[in-house]
Order: C-alpha cells, then structure tokens, then sequence
C-alpha cells in the first residue's frame, strides 16, 4: 500500500434522476442515453412506459432493448438483469425504476415484513440483518458495472398551490426519493426533475457541470457527461507509481512500493518498476545493515 497524487480518472456514469410520477424521468434518462452513446438497454418496472418513447418524435432517444420486469421486486432480480445486460455487451443501461426495489411489491420493504414475521416473531429489525445485505448487493452490482448507469427513482408527491403569471394552479412538487435514505450518495450526479419540459436541479454534483438554477435535460446533457467522464487519467497513475518507488526511504518502505506496482500496474510496466526498483536499491543499499539488506531485499 502506497499514497500516489490524487488524479481523476476515466469512469462510467452513475446517475440518479427523480421526480414526482410523470414528471419525465425515462423519457429524461432516454434522452441523456442518446447523448452518451452506444448500445442502449432498459430495465423496465414500470409496466411498459419506456418502449411507449422507442419511437418518440419530439424529443430525440435511441433505439434500445427492453426487460420489461414484473414483480416481485427483488434485489435479485435486479442484479440478474444488470449482469444479463453486462453480459450482452450494452454500453448504457437504464434502472427505471429503484423505486420498486424498495416498496414495491416483492421489494426490500415487504420482504422485511415477510422476513420478521416468518423468523423473528414479527421483530423487524432483526430481518434488517438479512435484507440489508441484499439492498447493498444491488447497490453494488450497479457501483461495480462496466456499463454507464442511469437509474430513476420515484419522489413522494406534493401538491401546492402556486401563482404563475397572475393565475393560480396547482402544481406537483417531487419530494424525498422512495429509496433507502442515503441512496442518493451513491451516484456521481442526482438530478431532480422539477418541473414540464424536463427541467432539473441537481442536488448533488461532482462534475461541476450543473451549478446554477434548474437546466433542460436533453441529448446534450449526454454528451457533456460523456465529454466530463472521459477526460480523466487512464487508469493508475504510472509516473506517480514509478516516482513513489524512485523515493523509497528505505528497503523495506521499497519492498512495499515495489510490491504495490507490481499488483497495479500491467505487464506493459513490469520493466519500469523493475528498473525503478533496481536503480533505487543500488542506492539504498551502502546505508544498510547487511542483515537488514537480505530481509528486506
């Protein structure tokens, strides 16, 4: 184990977007996937409504492929499709939605129920034991994806009464997500649709790109998360890697920065941290004990 410059690297999408219902999260989600390229599936929840958009005329969305899923809802059945879409070689793939995977029917919130009443006498906060780790798996499977992850996730409804224009209406607002609270840590950007014509604020950012007031979600939107998550270093940091062994203090601070490389970085590299290695034994070497040199070395 060894500290290197801290540098961005290359990464795929991890986006949430949430809204009331119909506020325009799929169609939102198919329009950013356009953007982002490539081979496009959808994992559908929500009863066909993504494949009422595949041949959308006002906005612009990419052909895709579709696994409509019918409850129940399990985390499961959520990471089955993620993999069978890995599997398939897509480049995109959209969650729509999570919201079932926590209470819908057959998800984290009913199994709970299920689970305390079958094996705790109803007690449940020791099924949260056993579904916990269920949650996380789903969770991670999407972390871990090779693929760009847009998931969407339903927000408790509100209604207000606002004035626009010197009339009054009714408009809905989005409220918290119906996930687990902390879901939305999880992504790189959470963006809250918060009004018709696919406006969205975004309540959490790490791309710096959508600071400010709400902005119109659109093809571009895509393009310019693409642009952000491919400007990154590729991979490990070699010249950081190389330069930690060129400092070693010491042999045995060498042996691990020697050991680290090896494990991080390709056999394209093997023969620069080879030498590294060597070049800086040679000069470590004289300010050692001789015992300290063979165990060490």
């Amino acid at each position: 184990m060894a500290f290197q410059k801290a540098v961005r690297k290359k990464a795929k999408l991890r986006l949430a977007l949430t809204g009331p219902s119909g506020s325009g999260k799929t169609l939102g989600a198919l329009m950013i996937a356009k953007g982002l390229g490539g081979r496009v599936a959808c994992i559908d929840t929500e009863h066909g409504s993504a494949s009422l958009y595949s041949e959308h005329t006002e906005y612009p969305v990419p052909e895709f492929d579709v696994m409509e899923l019918a409850p129940p809802y399990t985390p499961e059945r959520y990471i089955a499709g993620i993999k069978e879409a890995e599997a398939a070689g897509y480049d995109v793939l959209i969650i729509d939605s999570t919201t079932h995977e926590w209470s819908g029917s057959g998800g984290i919130l009913e199994l709970v129920d299920q689970v305390a009443a079958a094996k705790f006498r109803g007690n449940s906060w020791s099924a949260w034991n056993e579904l916990t780790p269920r949650h996380r798996a789903f969770i991670d499977a999407m972390l871990q994806s090779k693929m760009h992850i847009i998931a969407t996730g339903r927000s408790k409804t509100e209604t207000a009464q606002v004035e626009e224009n010197g009339r009054k209406k009714v408009a809905k607002l989005g409220m918290k997500t119906e996930q687990r609270d902390g879901f939305e840590y999880e992504f790189t950007v959470v963006l809250d649709i918060v009004h018709d014509g696919h406006y969205a604020v975004a309540s959490k950012d790490r791309t710096g790109l959508f600071r400010g007031d709400a902005k119109p979600i659109s093809e571009q939107t895509g393009a310019d998360l693409l642009n952000w998550l491919e400007t990154g270093e590729t991979g490990p940091n070699v010249d950081a890697i190389l330069e930690g062994i060129r400092n070693a203090q010491n042999l045995p601070a060498l042996k691990s920065h020697f050991e680290a490389a090896i494990q991080m970085l390709g056999k394209e590299n093997r023969e620069a941290v080879i030498a590294a290695k060597d070049a800086r034994k040679a000069e470590l070497d004289p300010q050692q004990e001789p015992q300290q040199q063979q165990e060490a070395a």
